[in-house]
C-alpha cells in the first residue's frame, strides 16, 4: 500500500545564501584597506613569474579614505572619493585599477546593490596580468556568489570553473555544497550529488557532521534522478541527524513509496506518539494504515478521538472511513450509527445499502429492510447502480426470515433481472419455493392436529 504523505519532498529547493555577510567581501577589503608596506611585502609572496604592479602611497591613501567613509556610515562620500580616483583612471597602473574597482564592488555590495557589485568586480579581473593570484581567486569566488543571489546560475558556473582552476587549494565542505547548489539549479544533477558526497566526505574526516541544507538537497537531487530508495536512505539520516516533525512525516511517505509498509506504519506511529502528527490529513493517512495493516480497532479510536476534540471535520471521506473501521473491528452497533449519520449527509443510497448489509449480517431483519427500500428509492430507477442488486438480495433475504415469503420472491424476482447477480437470484427464488412449500404443509399438519 503506497500512502503517500505530502513531502515536504518539493522538487525546488530554497538555496541557502552561502554568502554570509562580510566574509568573502570583507576579506577583499581587509586586502585593500591593509597599510601600504604589508601589501607590499604581500607582495612578495606572489609568485615569481608573475609581476604585480605596485599600490602607490597615494592612491592607496585615497582608497583608504573612502574605505573610512562608508564604515562610519558616509557612504555617499565613500562614492564621491571614488570617483574622484576614477577621474583619473588613465594614469592608474593595472593592480591599482583593479583596487579601485574591489573597493568599488564591495561598497556596491554593502550598499546592497547585487548588480553595480557584480560590474565592479568584473572589472577588477579584466586584466588578470595586473592583479595577484589571491584577488583573482578571491574575486571570482565572490562573483561566483553574487551571480547565486542573480540566480545567475550559468554565470555563477562559470566564476566557479575559474576559480577552482586556479586555487591550489582543496574545496572545503561550503565550497563543494556552492557548487553543489549551482548544478542543482542548473539541472545536473549527477555532478550535484558529486559535490554534495566530497562535502560530506570531507566534514567527516574533521567528525563533523553533514549540515541539515546539505542532506535537503542531496535528497531533492535523488528524487530528481527518480532515486526513491536513495531518497529514503537520505530521509533516514534527517530523521537521525536532525528529528523535525515534517521529516518524520516525509520519511514515513518514503517507506510506503518503497514498499516497505511495516517501516512506514512504525514511523507514522512513533511520529504520532511524539505529537508531530496534528494535521487532519496525517490523522487519516495513519488511519488508514492501521486499516491496512489488520488494526481497525486502532484505526477507528484514533479517528473518533481526532473527530471528537475537532482536529478532524465529520465530512463524507472521515466517517466512511471510521465507519468501515468499525465494521472491521465488529463493532456493529458503533458503525450503525456512523452509517446513519452518512446517509443524512449524502444524496446517494451508498450509506443506505452498507447500513441495509449491516443490519442484515446482525440478522435485525425489518431494518435491513428499511435501508434497502432508502436505498432503491436514492438511486432513482438506475439500474447501474452498484449496490441495487445486493438490496434486492438483501429485502430477498430479510423477509425469508421474516417468512415473507411473498415479497421474499417479490425481491428476488427483481434481483433475477440484474446480470451480475441472476444466478445468485434464481438460486434463492429456487429455495424459497421449497420453503414456502414446507411452511405451508407443517401448518396444514399443524392446522389437522390441532382440530
Amino acid at each position: 500500500m503506497k500512502v503517500k504523505i505530502s513531502l515536504l519532498l518539493a522538487s525546488t529547493i530554497s538555496l541557502v545564501a552561502l554568502l554570509p555577510s562580510n566574509h568573502v567581501m570583507a576579506k577583499t577589503s581587509e586586502q585593500a584597506s591593509s597599510k601600504q608596506a604589508e601589501a607590499k611585502q604581500e607582495h612578495k609572496s606572489y609568485r615569481a613569474s608573475k609581476k604585480v604592479p605596485a599600490m602607490r602611497n597615494r592612491v592607496y591613501t585615497q582608497l583608504a579614505r573612502a574605505q573610512k567613509l562608508a564604515d562610519e556610515g558616509n557612504k555617499s562620500a565613500g562614492f564621491e572619493v571614488l570617483s574622484e580616483v576614477e577621474g583619473r583612471l588613465s594614469s592608474l597602473n593595472g593592480y591599482e585599477q583593479a583596487m579601485l574597482y574591489n573597493f568599488y564592488g564591495f561598497m556596491h555590495y554593502a550598499n546592497d546593490d547585487i548588480e553595480k557589485a557584480i560590474i565592479s568586480f568584473t572589472k577588477v579581473i579584466r586584466d588578470e596580468s595586473a592583479i595577484p593570484d589571491s584577488l583573482l581567486i578571491s574575486t571570482n569566488y565572490s562573483l561566483a556568489q553574487l551571480s547565486m543571489q542573480k540566480q545567475d546560475y550559468a554565470g555563477a558556473l562559470t566564476h566557479l570553473k575559474l576559480w577552482q582552476k586556479i586555487n591550489a587549494k582543496p574545496l572545503t565542505s561550503n565550497q563543494d555544497m556552492l557548487f553543489a547548489q549551482v548544478y542543482y539549479q542548473d539541472k545536473q544533477y549527477v555532478d550535484c550529488l558529486m559535490h554534495i558526497e566530497n562535502a560530506i566526505s570531507t566534514a567527516k574526516e574533521k567528525d563533523k557532521l553533514p549540515k541539515e541544507n546539505w542532506l535537503v538537497l542531496q535528497r531533492a537531487t535523488h528524487y530528481e534522478l527518480n532515486q526513491p530508495k536513495k531518497v529514503t536512505k537520505v530521509m533516514e539520516q534527517l530523521v537521525r541527524l536532525y528529528s523535525k516533525p515534517q521529516y518524520w512525516l516525509q520519511l514515513a511517505g518514503m517507506y510506503g513509496e518503497v514498499g516497505e509498509e511495516n517501516k512506514q506504519i512504525a514511523v507514522m506511529e512513533a511520529a504520532y506518539q511524539a505529537g508531530y502528527i496534528t494535521k487532519s490529513s496525517e490523522i487519516i493517512t495513519l488511519a488508514q494504515l492501521y486499516q491496512f495493516h489488520g488494526a481497525p480497532f486502532k484505526a477507528a479510536e484514533l479517528l473518533n478521538d481526532a473527530i471528537a476534540v475537532g482536529t478532524v471535520v465529520p465530512i463524507e471521506q472521515s466517517l466512511d472511513l471510521l465507519a468501515r473501521a468499525y465494521l472491521g473491528a465488529k463493532e456493529s452497533g458503533k458503525a450503525i450509527n456512523v452509517l446513519k449519520e452518512l446517509s443524512k449527509i449524502v444524496e446517494h443510497g451508498k450509506y443506505d445499502a452498507l447500513l441495509s448489509q449491516t443490519y442484515l449480517n446482525t440478522e435485525q431483519w425489518k431494518q435491513a429492510i428499511f435501508y434497502a427500500d432508502t436505498a432503491i428509492v436514492k438511486s432513482n430507477g438506475d439500474n447501474s447502480a452498484s449496490y441495487l442488486g445486493n438490496m434486492y438480495l438483501a429485502k430477498g433475504m430479510a423477509n425469508f426470515n421474516l417468512k415473507h415469503f411473498k415479497d421474499s420472491l417479490s425481491a428476488f424476482v427483481k434481483a433475477e433481472k440484474l446480470p451480475k447477480i441472476k444466478k445468485t437470484a434464481q438460486q434463492w427464488t429456487k429455495y424459497v419455493k421449497r420453503e414456502q412449500e414446507d411452511f405451508q404443509r407443517y401448518q396444514q399438519v399443524s392446522l389437522v392436529s390441532i382440530n
